[in-house]
Parts: C-alpha cells; sequence; structure tokens
C-alpha cells in the first residue's frame, strides 16, 4: 500500500487552473492559436548577432553559388559533347553518301581539304 497523496482540486491553487483554461473564443476561431502581446522589441538583436548571421549567409550563398556553376558547367560538357556526336556522325553520313558516287581516293583527298580549310578558318 501506497501513503502518497494525491492532490485534490481544492488542494491546487486557482492561478493555475485558470491559466490553462481558455473560454470559448469570441469570434468563434478555435483553431487559430491565441494571440500574444505585442512587444515590437521583442525581436530585436545586436549589431554583432546580425553581423554574424549576415556573413554565414553569405558564406552560404556564395558555396551554393558555386555548385550551382558547377552543375551549369557540368550540364553544358554533356550538352557539347553530344552537339559534337551529332555533327561527327553528319559529317560521316555526307562522307560515306559520297563514297558512293565518287572513288575512294577521291573522297579521301576531299576530306584533307576540307580539314584543311577548317584550320585557315579557325
Amino acid at each position: 500500500m501506497s501513503t502518497t497523496l494525491t492532490p485534490t482540486p481544492a488542494a491546487v491553487p486557482a492561478t493555475t487552473i485558470q491559466a490553462t483554461v481558455s473560454g470559448i473564443r469570441k469570434n468563434g476561431k478555435q483553431w487559430h492559436e491565441t494571440r500574444k502581446a505585442f512587444r515590437p522589441t521583442a525581436g530585436q538583436t545586436t549589431y554583432a548577432k546580425r553581423a554574424a548571421k549576415q556573413s554565414q549567409e553569405a558564406e552560404v550563398k556564395k558555396l551554393e553559388k558555386g555548385m550551382k556553376e558547377e552543375k551549369e558547367e557540368d550540364r553544358q560538357r554533356k550538352v557539347q559533347a553530344i552537339k559534337d556526336k551529332r555533327a561527327a556522325k553528319e559529317e560521316k553520313e555526307r562522307f560515306a553518301k559520297m563514297a558512293e558516287k565518287m572513288h575512294a581516293k577521291r573522297v579521301e583527298r576531299l576530306k584533307r581539304r576540307e580539314k584543311r580549310n577548317k584550320m585557315l578558318k579557325s
């Protein structure tokens, strides 16, 4: 048998009961949180804290920017590789078409000439 006593409602101070129990809201919007007193100076922080926070945010932004640039460069590299492959495939098909009509040695000669012209242009 335990000898501990449980507090009776009369033993609990009345202030704690009224603080926890709030009546039905007047405007009928019980799903909203209860409003608190407006304190305009409550959210103010010191200059040192604000400066530290701003510097940290700037550092994070810089890191994010670097990551985004790296990702974009990688994407551009992939796009350029696809374009180069397509261009090489088209050129190969074009030379294959020429080979059907012309002699193989002449096609090779034209290839070399086109390469020289490309080098001169760029």
